[in-house]
């Protein structure tokens, strides 16, 4: 219930932002005045906005649902040395990459997980489960740390999210252009948006999206191996391959983790086919920091 309200949040929250950004741009409808055919700057002006808006929003508020969503506790005071630990091991990683210091929080799964998420390097929130900090040891812990830490200092928030509106954006344009197309071309309808418009713009929608995710995924999992590589220069190349080797034992358990924070987990969920995964291969992943690392 709590997910379904923050995202009809989340989805007011655009809506809002959107239309009071037109209202000032003074973009209207994006069909002519006469006749039913597009006006393509407004078009493109409405489909930018409302695509950056949704990514951008969702990002301001990436804190706030990730909290909420996942039950996260921030360590506020530490109460026992295992928390000091991982407050001093947070903040010694980012002095060390150059940012500020990040909140801290533990959040309950079995399962072995960590993400980073917020919307600038100074403004962020590292959190572990609390089945990464019973199953790894320190160094290793140390260096899923430090692969948060790497997401936080690479901006990988932002780039995603910019990549994300970009490719809402396209989406958005290209679909209504199909649906014109059938609308007027097919259906001979001149007059207006028709009911086919609508329909065709929809379904138009839902391929390209499903075919533009994989731009986005290509650049998750590219990020991947960047994050890796900071959390092997903050820590350790050692230390990172037996995370990650670790990470590959208990690869079979599925990941907790929802929506974007799938993107900035260290484990990703291992099911999708390789065109839609956010994360690469463990197998990879090891490779390349051994091939990088190597004496």
């Amino acid at each position: 219930m709590l997910r379904i309200i923050l995202f009809l949040a989340t989805n007011l929250a655009v809506i809002a932002v959107a239309s009071v950004t037109l209202s000032l741009l003074g973009v209207g409808s994006y069909f002519e005045q006469s006749g039913s055919g597009l006006n393509l700057a407004n078009l493109m002006v409405f489909c930018l906005v409302f695509g950056m808006a949704g990514s951008f929003v969702s990002l301001l508020l990436s804190k706030w649902m990730a909290k909420r969503s996942m039950g996260v506790q921030i360590i506020e005071q530490p109460q026992n040395s295992g928390e000091q630990w991982i407050v001093s091991t947070v903040q010694e990683l980012a002095d060390k990459a150059g940012i500020g210091m990040p909140e801290v929080g533990i959040f309950h799964s079995d399962a072995p997980n960590a993400f980073a998420t917020g919307w600038n390097k100074n403004n962020a929130l590292v959190a572990v489960s609390t089945g990464l900090l019973q199953r790894m040891d320190k160094e290793q812990v140390k260096a899923v740390l430090g692969h948060e830490i790497g997401h936080v200092a690479n901006g990988d928030m932002v780039t995603l999210a910019l990549i994300q509106g970009v490719v809402n954006a396209f989406v958005m344009f290209f679909a209504r252009i199909i649906g014109n197309f059938v609308d007027r071309v097919v259906f001979k309808n001149e007059d207006g948006p028709g009911i086919a418009f609508f329909v065709t713009t929809i379904v138009a929608e839902i391929i390209l999206g499903i075919l533009a995710s994989t731009i986005v995924a290509w650049f998750s999992r590219r990020r991947e191996f960047r994050a890796d590589q900071a959390g092997a220069e903050l820590v350790s190349p050692g230390a990172m391959v037996s995370a990650l080797a670790a990470l590959q034992q208990t690869y079979e358990q599925p990941s907790d983790l929802s929506g974007e924070l799938v993107a900035f987990g260290i484990r990703g969920e291992g099911k999708l086919s390789a065109l839609f995964a956010s994360h690469p291969p463990l197998d990879q992943r090891i490779n390349a920091l051994r091939q990088r690392y190597a004496a």
